[in-house]
């Protein structure tokens, strides 16, 4: 099971950046090795179970070993990191385009609310979550990021681009500014136009009452078809996390999986 759900070669990847662990001077049970409960976290995550109901055959420990595991790893900032090295064995090859990225962000319910929830005016005030997106030419995700489902999108936009990582890989400099962003009519602003320029960085924004939302889908759907790989993992489409970071955490990680695919087919 786990290297069915975990494949040898990610977990070598991701095993470089966990944290040792010290055992305790004062004994105790034997430790859930690693695997197993990375494992058992990414089980939870592509089905949505409680963490009370992890099968014990699957031989993860018990879901809260797993939450516990999650947390310690979000903590040491493992998940970045993993998201990171990802994203740099994908440039060695250069396989991240970066000529065109585009910015999205989709509303998920949050039925036990906490932190970065909201009441979402699109859902008749129940709480929710945003999930908020930047991808490459391809649907890559570079960044992923959450807030409430108040929050507007374009508030988050410069975040988003200032939060995309050096990535190394090739020779010469890290490379960190795409070319051109795309995003839709609810980033449009003065403001961001501005500040992408100063940046160096172009934009196609659509335009109340002057651009056609059809020209712009040429190459906006990517980040639509890269949401709805995210919420292909069950934990994501609804959160049920009253903690922010645990959300992120599970966020990142879909992140650094989607990506390991572009891997598998390309490098």
């Amino acid at each position: 099971m786990s290297k069915a759900l975990l494949p040898d070669e990610l977990w070598s990847l991701i095993a470089a950046y966990l944290p040792a662990h010290a055992p305790s001077p004062k004994g105790g049970r034997p430790r859930v090795n690693d695997r197993a409960a990375l494992t058992g976290i990414v089980f939870v995550l592509r089905t949505g179970i409680p963490w009370e109901y992890l099968p014990r055959e699957l031989g993860c420990g018990s879901g809260m070993t797993c939450w516990r595991r999650l947390h310690e790893w979000m903590q040491a900032g493992v998940w970045q990191s993993v998201h990171e090295a990802v994203l740099r064995r994908l440039r060695e090859y250069d396989q991240i385009i970066w000529d065109r990225v585009s910015v999205d962000a989709a509303s998920v319910p949050s039925p036990f609310g906490g932190e970065h929830t909201g009441r979402n005016p699109t859902d008749r005030g129940k709480l929710g979550c945003k999930h908020h997106i930047l991808v490459d030419q391809r649907g890559l995700p570079l960044v992923a990021r959450i807030s409430g489902a108040q929050v507007h999108d374009s508030r988050l936009l410069m975040p988003l681009v200032n939060a995309i990582p050096a990535v190394k890989g090739l020779s010469g400099r890290a490379r960190k500014r795409p070319a051109k962003l795309h995003a839709d009519r609810a980033y449009a602003s003065r403001a961001h136009l501005a500040w992408l320029r100063r940046q160096g960085i172009a934009s196609r924004i659509a335009r109340y009452g002057v651009e056609s939302r059809e020209r712009l889908g040429r190459w906006r759907w990517v980040v639509e078809r890269t949401l709805g790989w995210l919420h292909r993992f069950r934990r994501l489409r609804i959160r049920y996390e009253r903690r922010a970071d645990i959300h992120q955490a599970f966020l990142s990680l879909a992140c650094s999986l989607i990506c390991w695919r572009y891997v598998e087919r390309f490098c």
